[in-house]
């Protein structure tokens, strides 16, 4: 039996995990060993989804925890080369581009191991971000790329990338697909919040360029609160540290919800029922494109270039200027594609990993 090692560590790796080990025990045979990094510890950011997508418990917890890029990364190196050395497996797989991704990329390609990364190809082009350095690392070990969008294809090409490169989808939609009823009944959350569907904006902000830069902050919060309807913030234990750190909870005024982190199916139904969706998170702006939802962008790039071309996003940076324009001014567009896929992504990659064992063979 062949085996492979899936690495998670963080919210968006677990929404990735779900359908794809869902994907693998219902279409293949392999063994299936569950490392959880520890990178994000808290229980709204980990155990929730464990519970809530019905993820098997990991067979082990790194517990890395917090801290720079360098330490989480040389941690996991040192935690996770063991396990290695125990499990033997035959391919380890990655997802995204976390501290978690990278680290394990290179503990496999050190080890001469397979590694598969799931959320390949993807660039932001700016390498002051911590992101794009994973996915550099990530991309130049790896054996087998599932690119969720064509973009992902094009930009390994362009590297010289061609072997093994699969067009297979994003595998977080997965989710969303097959379990609509589970944001279908919005009254319990909206209720508990005091919202009115269409009515508030969400809002997320978690990148370091905008957590680690307050004068950046400082103009994301200045901006939700001058917008005209309540915006819910559902707030990353990193900038609740900032916020706290820098006395910043002044900028905190009456149109801004403060919420904690919050569940997969809860998160949907208030992404789904929000006039618009603020965020510089890759993953919120996915799920709002899913449900037809349009996000300002409060980053100064994005990967997922497909969601602009369609314009069910726009780009407006930390500036409390572009932020009010574009809330102001936007249009939501008459087309959409679903362009990140079918819903089928994850069981695309199960089939394509037994394909290549068979030919291996």
């Amino acid at each position: 039996m062949k085996k492979i090692l899936l690495v998670v560590g963080a919210r968006p790796q677990f929404v990735k995990l779900a359908p794809v080990i869902k994907a693998l025990k219902e279409t293949t045979s392999f063994g299936l060993t569950i490392v959880h990094t520890g990178q994000h510890y808290d229980y709204m950011m980990s155990q929730v989804f464990f519970t809530e997508l019905a993820i098997p418990e990991p067979n082990y917890n790194l517990e890395v925890g917090s801290g720079s890029q360098i330490f989480q990364i040389s941690d996991i190196l040192t935690k996770l080369t063991p396990v290695i050395q125990a499990e033997k497996p035959d391919m380890i797989m990655v997802f995204g581009d976390t501290n978690s991704t990278s680290a394990a990329a290179l503990c496999g390609a050190v080890q001469q191991i397979p590694v598969a990364h799931v959320e390949a190809g993807l660039r932001e082009f700016d390498k002051s971000i911590p992101e794009e350095i994973n996915k550099l690392v990530t991309d130049a070990l790896a054996t087998l790329y599932f690119c969720p969008t064509p973009t992902g294809v094009k930009n390994l090409s362009n590297s010289g990338i061609t072997d093994h490169v699969y067009l297979t989808g994003d595998v977080g939609l997965d989710l969303l697909f097959a379990n609509r009823q589970k944001f279908s009944n919005p009254e319990q959350c909206l209720d508990k919040l005091n919202l009115s569907s269409k009515k508030y904006y969400f809002a997320t902000c978690h990148r370091a360029s905008n957590t680690n830069n307050i004068d950046n902050l400082k103009n994301i919060l200045t901006a939700f609160g001058q917008l005209d309807y309540p915006v819910v913030f559902a707030v990353h234990p990193r900038t609740s540290k900032t916020l706290s750190e820098n006395n910043l909870q002044h900028l905190i005024n009456k149109n801004i919800i403060l919420s904690e982190p919050l569940g997969f199916w809860d998160t949907q139904i208030l992404i789904k029922n929000s006039k618009m969706v603020l965020t510089d998170s890759g993953g919120i702006i996915k799920e709002a494109y899913f449900h037809k939802v349009p996000s300002i962008i409060i980053d100064k790039q994005t990967e997922w270039v497909e969601i602009i071309d369609e314009a069910w996003a726009a780009i407006a940076g930390p500036s409390t200027e572009n932020i009010l324009k574009l809330m102001t001014n936007f249009e939501s567009p008459l087309n959409h594609n679903q362009s990140l896929g079918d819903g089928r992504s994850a069981v695309k990659i199960a089939q394509i990993i037994n394909e290549y064992f068979q030919h291996k063979k």
